[in-house]
């Protein structure tokens, strides 16, 4: 797939912007604060409906303006697609060929994209929270179903732990309500692990690959789920997760009476990432976590392909200078003639131009997008 046309009106500061973008590389160049992250963030807002850089929509929107409004008209192998994402301070409103959207969660997946971004580097040694926004954020663009169960579990367990908030207050005095929420909770939180482990074992498969050719060093890169249950097993049916979910809830009743908030679940699950058996988080050094980092990357291009038989959009936002040589050019020799690329970057000297062939060249001043040079090397 690739998006052919895109326009975004106040979107941060992109007041007014249309332009048609190359189906292979596009490069926007241009000073810092001029525009060119807000560019792929715009583009990533299309595909998934939020941000990977703020969780308040409000943010998005330009100075003194009420709305945002981004389209895209996207091609892929079997339909073209008209796509539209209205921004307004009451909320989103999605279009797909113009027929608007009952639920964002039937407009997600029109448009796949990886984005990636310095703060990825973040994502073997940083929070877990971290990891676990990555799962939602990505399968969820992937798998309607996934978006669906890990939003839901989102509603329940708000509902659980303001409900224990309220038992431990005393302003509650049905506990017997918490263990209807707890019989909830525990449903829709089986539907997600099971799906968590499902797709990090294909994740998983294609990281070792990709790992394996960027890497010099020979080491086994090796990702795993983390249940914060330890007896959920990735064997197990959405019947038995649930039961040893419900389970752990019952024995932690009393703990999370006292604590105010539910102790266990896919809200504290976590990713592991080792490099011959050796947890790369406490071990690993800058480089072996930068390349695990790309490799996680690149795996998910192979993952998007593998579920839906279309290679998603990449967004490389301002990552390059991150980037040595060598691994510059395993990303790049990597999504060579596979996915359209967009990269951001301040310098054009720093890219590795023996691998990129005739690229569309912008640069971006003040929210504005110009069209500098289409052949940067014949």
């Amino acid at each position: 797939m690739y998006l052919k046309q895109f326009s975004a009106q106040h979107y941060r500061n992109l007041q007014q912007l249309d332009v048609e973008f190359d189906p292979n590389v596009n490069i926007f160049i241009g000073q810092n604060a001029q525009g060119k992250t807000n560019l792929l963030e715009a583009i990533y807002f299309l595909a998934l409906t939020r941000s990977h850089r703020t969780s308040n929509d409000k943010e998005l929107l330009a100075f003194g303006q009420d709305y945002a409004n981004i389209t895209g008209h996207v091609y892929k192998s079997q339909v073209d697609l008209s796509l539209r994402v209205l921004l307004t301070k009451k909320g989103k409103k999605v279009w797909v060929n113009r027929i608007e959207q009952a639920k964002l969660s039937k407009y997600v997946g029109q448009l796949n994209a990886i984005l990636f971004s310095p703060e990825d580097l973040e994502l073997i040694k940083g929070a877990p929270s971290l990891r676990r926004r990555f799962m939602d954020q990505e399968f969820g663009q992937i798998n309607a179903e996934y978006l669906y169960f890990a939003g839901k579990y989102r509603q329940v367990l708000q509902q659980k732990n303001n409900y224990l908030k309220q038992l431990a207050k005393g302003a509650a005095r049905d506990p017997l309500f918490l263990d209807v929420l707890s019989d909830q909770l525990a449903g829709v939180a089986a539907e997600v692990v099971v799906r968590r482990f499902k797709f990090l074992t294909y994740l998983n498969q294609y990281a070792q690959d990709a790992y394996a050719h960027i890497s010099p060093s020979g080491e086994k890169l090796t990702v795993k789920y983390r249940p914060s249950v330890k007896e959920v097993d990735k064997q197990d049916s959405v019947e038995e997760v649930y039961h040893k979910l419900l389970a752990n809830f019952r024995k932690n009743k009393d703990s999370e009476l006292y604590k105010g908030t539910t102790l266990n679940g896919p809200h504290r699950d976590d990713i592991e990432f080792e490099l011959d058996g050796q947890d790369a988080h406490l071990y690993g050094s800058q480089g072996q976590q930068r390349t695990i980092a790309l490799s996680i990357k690149l795996a998910e291009i192979k993952l998007v392909h593998h579920l839906t038989k279309e290679y998603p959009l990449l967004l490389l936002d301002d990552v390059m200078s991150e980037l040595d040589h060598d691994r510059q050019s395993a990303l790049l020799n990597y999504i060579h003639g596979k996915t359209q690329t967009f990269i951001t970057t301040t310098d054009l000297a720093g890219i590795s131009w023996e691998i990129i062939k005739k690229p569309k060249v912008y640069r971006i001043n003040s929210g504005k997008i110009y069209l500098e040079e289409e052949k940067l090397n014949g």
